[in-house]
């Protein structure tokens, strides 16, 4: 009966549990040997379920379970009131009293009532004592029934319903009863039971560990420890997890001396007494229970309950789920985990080789699955091995992982760990690992190439601009490949296209509703697709191998087919007037096609050939002059003709022939100006010749008036003429007399060169302007600087800007030419150089400076109400109707002239409300601009143009300048229910009635409102400052209220941008009542209390209250008819009363009475569970109290016997102890059992007493 929980007062027994500990090692030993690769840590420990005593019900549980038992005794016992109530309904009838009847029913309710702790079923093994006063009360009872003596029903009633419906309000305003809060077994939990060890003990699989089995890992070795003594015979148990069947294996003697001389060696001791491990090869999967162990002398060692679970190893691969993706994609990957659920996996994910942070999915089970390995450990859930143990069957669960595919490249998926619900882990990634199974590596990763999307566009052709190809030839369509990525993808593509034919394009240029559609694979992207048809093209899909892509504008290309280009020729001679001889071909050229054409022909002389000409016609029609310079018979072919478009094609039947002879002539070459000489230099002129030579030359020297006459033969048709050397300056005149060719025929030319010898060198130097040789001009304008120059021009002048240092030239025309200069600066003369000779500078005047009017300037000066910010001229904000202005900078030649503009935003929409165009002229250096302020909004004043009376405005020269300005609106205050009548208590508190009022502004407002008191002629002025929101709920300072009705109105409001409204007369106003407040004192003085006692306080005023408090900053409200407010303190925490109504008027009283409700203390021995500990003699344990409160605790706890069938425990000893810890250990040598059974901390107690302990004399159990 030691495992038989008992119930308390006031409360239920709580679940019958158990914590066994044993000299066993302990679980947090190393967990894994090099001949164990499979053992593993054991899953953390949860509660578990109470571990049965070892002599249990009378009817064994596996027959009939405890809660069946106590049913039927139940209704056992209905029947034998049943029966009793027929006896006396029929001693009633016939008016009898019957001794033996009582005395019959008093013997069955005795041997009931003893007889029902015998069956040692849980919850009903009450002792003696209660078993006798259950008796007293069946036999009280059988009495009065039977000598029909009168039962008080109305007094049992009442003592009934006092029992069921003794309850009272608590702190959180519902009913409880005060007994469970009192009298809470669960505040002294635990029990510790020591046990001296018999002479041997056996346990299996003492560390709680948890093996597993796969393909790699075949057999594994189950621990059996063994305590002083050397088994004959162990009998193991193993159930089938898949089919629930049950199978004994007996380890015979031969095995076990082999398994003890390896344990033996294991720990290398020669002490008998010593533990031993032995360890058992099994290579099934199922529970192993150690059911029978015999030692050397035939006697049973007892076992301890544990278990041994050997699953098969938790698994997980990757489906595999094709090898490409596209980009953006999901990624659409699934894992597969099988073994016993809750299982939990880790993943990594690698990016182009870039491994990110491990994943883990955690708690994976099927849907309609819930594993008890969550509430209890797998020792808890088998004992007897008839449990269901369909929780540990293998289950394969799938997770699905989707996520976009951001970037292109490999990635891969693999699957790095898995553990099962018993703690059963695998690792894939460190197989080197001999203490773990080594899965094989297949599907254990999944890789995938993503890849970018396409996208395409044409270039360089449209609709406006269309691709002009020679009708049959194929043109590429001008594809232009991209992708998502930053470079095209090199890979063939695959494209769609729309194609119209040019006769089928609708009105509007678009597709006939039956275009084609074309699909068309390249290559690589430098590949376009071939189109031949003229007509338009339009693409509309493009893809690649993997993936499919976008198609950009422009998307559209319309092919032309032109005319095929064509020429026709006409003719006609060109004849010399003179001799009557054709001298050449004047051809007319009349061709179709595309413009511009190029046309070739080949010329033949006699049966000479010449290379081929070629000539460009930009028009439809056009002539060529053939004239040569020989004579001869003279063939023309026109041998292809080319255009924009086509190529060059031949030409056939287009020829012309002529016989040319030519009249003999001269003529000077590059004659067209006079040549420039300087004196004692030598003229050359280049003569051409034509006609049929030898030539016969005849010219003329002509200088001052004095002519010479020279003749010369000529065998070539180029000669040239050289003069003698030209002493004399002045001019010089060359001209041809006559020429006679081969048929002595002589021609009078009048051809003539002019050569100008100098008589002096040039010169340059500056002029004056009004006198000086320095200018002040306006920017922008050229300025023409006075030059002077000798010489014959033109003259190559070069210059410097002294202050840029930049050498210029230029080319002057004319002697007192100018020099446009556009750059201030200071000019500086170089060189010079006329048209035949080098010249000089004249110093004197070789520099002229330049200098610019200052251009006008607009500024806005800044102070501490105009700032620049932003690029922008901010100006101090103000309120709305104020008068404002600001001060403008001018700079320049006045008078000026500005023009601004003006605009006004709604401070709301944003939107432009007003706008304005404004002149303005000023006559000095500063003005004034006064804003507008008319209106609440952001003005903006933009100064766009300025000029002075030198320059116009130059928007190169100024950039607009802007101010801005806010005009705030005035702010307003209003009530929200303005007429209305409020109440307030003469006394101040937290929860009064306010005044809602609503402010439009920028807080934090200033507020002054008005009180006008019934009676009083002057009205009070109350100020409210720093309002911080726009929403307000107005208090007035209770020195300010009077008893009886006041009218407030609002005086004044002001915002935090300094705007002020003064409401005008008569605006709404609100009225206030003041009356007078309750009162609460609380009954006693003391501030700290404990769970279950009662918070008491004296309430005055008019019935009924309703009182405001908090518990543990949630506010509650009660209603109480009386004058005293109690309430039960249920839950620890701070208790504040904030406020008080009556019922005389709504006045709430602000109140603050703080009461401390601190939680009754508690104490868990052994964690809260009665746990077992078996020790040798002579060794130790420790008693583990855990405690809940305030310290110090000081708490008494009692060493009984240990219970025993049919024998009482008995109190050996009690102690006290104090913790100034929430922990204590206490070392224990000696048997026993032991239990608290009171706590105490710093403000709190609790005691109980512990049923069927009988307490030595002279020993007290501590009262508080």
């Amino acid at each position: 009966m030691n495992g038989t929980p008992r119930r308390g007062p006031g409360g239920f027994p709580g679940t019958p549990q158990t914590n066994r500990r044993d000299g066993a090692p302990s679980p947090n030993a190393s967990t894994s040997t090099p001949s164990r690769p499979n053992v593993r840590t054991p899953l953390p420990k949860v509660p578990t379920a109470t571990e049965q005593s070892s002599s249990g019900p009378l009817i064994p549980t596996n027959i009939l379970d405890a809660a069946s038992q106590r049913a039927y005794l139940f209704l056992f016992y209905i029947l034998l009131v049943g029966w009793k109530l027929y006896d006396f309904y029929t001693l009633a009838i016939e008016e009898d009293k019957s001794l033996m009847s009582c005395l019959k029913w008093c013997f069955l309710d005795m041997v009931f009532i003893f007889g029902v702790p015998l069956l040692e079923i849980p919850w009903l093994e009450w002792s003696n004592a209660t078993a006798f006063l259950l008796f007293v009360l069946h036999a009280g009872l059988d009495v009065m029934l039977m000598f029909r003596i009168g039962v008080p029903l109305q007094a049992w009633a009442f003592s009934l319903v006092a029992f069921l419906w003794d309850s009272e309000l608590a702190i959180s305003e519902r009913s409880v009863k005060p007994g469970p809060i009192l009298h809470n077994a669960s505040l002294i939990l635990g029990k510790q039971i020591i046990n001296i060890l018999p002479e041997g003990s056996a346990i299996l699989n003492p560390e709680k560990l948890s093996f597993c089995l796969n393909s790699t890992v075949t057999h594994v070795e189950i621990p059996i420890l063994i305590n002083q003594t050397e088994p004959v015979e162990i009998e193991l148990l193993r159930i089938d997890i898949e089919n629930n069947q049950n199978e004994t294996i007996v380890i015979k003697k031969g095995e076990l001396k082999s398994l003890l001389k390896k344990a033996r060696k294991s720990v290398r001791t020669t002490d008998p007494t010593s533990p031993l491990l032995l360890r058992h090869t099994v290579k099934k999967t199922g529970i192993y229970l150690l059911k029978k162990v015999l030692d050397h002398s035939k006697l049973e060692v007892r076992p301890r309950l544990a278990n041994v679970i050997v699953a098969n190893c938790p698994s997980a691969l990757v489906k595999p789920a094709g090898d490409n993706r596209c980009r953006n994609d999901l990624s659409d990957v699934t894992l597969e985990v099988q073994g016993i659920p809750p299982l939990s996996i880790k993943y990594r994910l690698t990016v182009n080789g870039k491994p990110r942070e491990a994943s883990e999915f955690q708690s994976l089970q099927p849907d309609d699955f819930i594993s008890p390995l969550s509430r209890h450990t797998s020792q808890a859930l088998i004992r007897s091995g008839r449990e269901n143990i369909s929780w540990a069957k293998s289950h394969k669960i799938t997770v699905a992982l989707n996520e976009t595919l951001t970037n292109s490249g490999v990635w891969t998926y693999a699957v790095e760990e898995v553990k099962d619900a018993l703690g059963n882990f695998v690792s894939y990634i460190n197989h080197d690992d001999e203490e773990r199974p080594k899965p094989k590596a297949v599907g254990l990763q999944q890789s995938f190439k993503v890849h970018e999307r396409p996208n395409a566009m044409l270039s360089g052709c449209n609709p406006q601009n269309p691709l002009r190809v020679p009708k049959g030839h194929t043109a590429p369509l001008p594809v232009t490949y991209g992708s998502t990525g930053k470079t095209a993808i090199d890979s063939p593509h695959t494209i769609e296209y729309l194609f119209t034919p040019e006769a089928d394009l609708l009105m509007d240029g678009y597709h006939h509703p039956d275009a084609q559609l074309h699909t068309q694979t390249v290559k690589s992207v430098w590949e376009k697709p071939k189109i031949l048809e003229s007509g338009l093209y339009t693409l509309k899909s493009v893809s690649t191998d993997f993936c499919k892509g976008e198609v950009l504008e422009p998307a559209s290309c319309l092919l032309q087919n032109p005319p095929m280009p064509e020429l026709s020729l006409s003719k006609e001679d060109i004849v010399d007037k003179c001799a009557g001889n054709p001298i050449g071909l004047r051809v007319g050229l009349d061709l179709i096609g595309s413009p511009p054409f190029y046309v070739r022909y080949t010329r033949q002389k006699d049966h000479r050939k010449f290379a081929p000409e070629k000539i460009q016609i930009a028009t439809l029609r056009s002539t060529l002059d053939l004239t040569p310079t020989e004579a001869g018979h003279y063939t023309y072919t026109f041998d292809s003709i080319s255009d924009s478009v086509y190529d060059e094609r031949p030409l056939r039947d287009l020829a012309l022939s002529q016989s040319v002879k030519p009249p003999a002539s001269a003529r000077f070459i590059e004659h067209n100006r006079p040549q420039q000489a300087c004196i004692d230099d030598i003229a050359e002129f280049d003569v051409g010749l034509r006609g049929e030579g030898p030539w016969k030359l005849e010219y003329e020297l002509v200088h001052n008036g004095k002519r010479k006459k020279y003749s010369v033969d000529i065998d070539e048709p180029h000669y040239t003429i050289k003069t003698e050397k030209l002493t004399n300056g002045g001019e010089y005149t060359v001209s041809l007399a006559s020429i006679t060719d081969k048929s002595n025929c002589k021609m009078f030319l009048k051809e003539e060169a002019k050569v100008n010898v100098r008589h002096e060198r040039p010169k340059a130097y500056f002029g004056h302007i009004e006198g000086k040789q320095n200018v002040m001009a306006l920017e922008g304008k050229a300025v023409e600087l006075p030059l002077r120059l000798t010489g014959t021009g033109p003259w190559k002048l070069v210059y410097e800007n002294l202050d840029t240092k930049e050498l210029l030239q230029t080319n002057v025309m004319r002697a007192n030419d100018n020099l446009a200069i556009k750059i201030e600066g200071t000019y500086h003369l170089v060189s010079v150089h006329d048209s035949v000779c080098p010249g000089f500078i004249d110093k004197k005047a070789s520099q002229f400076s330049v200098g610019w009017v200052p251009r006008p300037k607009l500024s806005i000066p800044t102070s501490a109400s105009m700032i620049f910010e932003g690029g922008n001229f901010i100006k101090e904000a103000v309120c709305e109707g104020d008068e404002d202005s600001f001060d403008v900078t001018l700079t320049g030649n006045a008078p000026y002239e500005v023009k601004y503009e003006w605009f006004m935003k709604d401070t709301r929409s944003g939107k432009r409300m007003e706008k304005s165009d404004k002149h303005l002229r000023a006559p000095g250096g500063s003005t004034s601009i006064r804003v507008e302020t008319a209106k609440a909004g952001t003005y903006e004043y933009k100064f766009s143009e300025v000029a002075d009376s030198k320059y116009d405005h130059s928007k190169r020269h100024f950039s607009p300048i802007i101010v801005q300005q806010t005009v705030n609106l005035r702010p307003s205050a209003r009530f929200n229910t303005p007429g209305k009548t409020y109440s307030y208590c003469s006394r101040e508190s937290d929860g009064e009635e306010v005044i809602p009022m609503t402010f439009e502004g920028v807080p934090p407002f200033y507020l002054e409102v008005e009180i006008k008191h019934s009676g009083t002629p002057k009205p009070e002025i109350s100020i409210h400052k720093n309002i911080p929101s726009t929403k307000f709920d107005l208090k007035i300072e209770h020195r300010k209220l009077h008893l009886g009705h006041s009218a407030i109105s609002i005086r004044k409001i002001r915002d935090a941008r300094g705007c002020t409204l003064k409401p005008p007369p008569g605006s709404p106003r609100v009225l206030i009542s003041v009356h007078d407040a309750p009162t609460a004192t609380p009954l006693e003085d003391r501030t700290d209390f404990c769970v279950g006692e009662r918070l008491s306080f004296a309430l005055g005023g008019q019935v009924p209250f309703t009182i405001y408090y908090t518990f543990e900053k949630q506010e509650r409200k009660a209603s109480n008819a009386g004058t005293t407010f109690r309430r039960l303190a249920e839950l620890p925490g701070t208790f504040t009363i904030t406020g008080l109504r009556d019922s005389a008027s709504e006045c709430l009283a602000s109140l603050n009475l703080v009461k401390e409700i601190h939680p009754i203390p508690s104490v868990r021995l052994s964690g809260g569970q009665v746990s077992e500990v078996d020790i040798h003699e002579g060794g130790g344990t420790n008693l583990d109290f855990t405690f809940t409160g305030t310290p110090p605790f000081e708490f008494t706890y009692t060493r009984s016997t240990n219970a025993v069938r049919g024998k009482k425990s008995k109190v050996l000893e009690i102690r006290t102890e104090i913790s100034h810890e929430h922990h204590l250990s206490i070392p224990v040598q000696e048997e026993g059992t032991y239990e608290v059974i009171s706590i105490k901390d710093r403000w709190c107690s609790f005691a109980r007493q512990i049923e069927g302990v009988e307490v030595k004399a002279g020993q007290k159990l501590l009262t508080y």
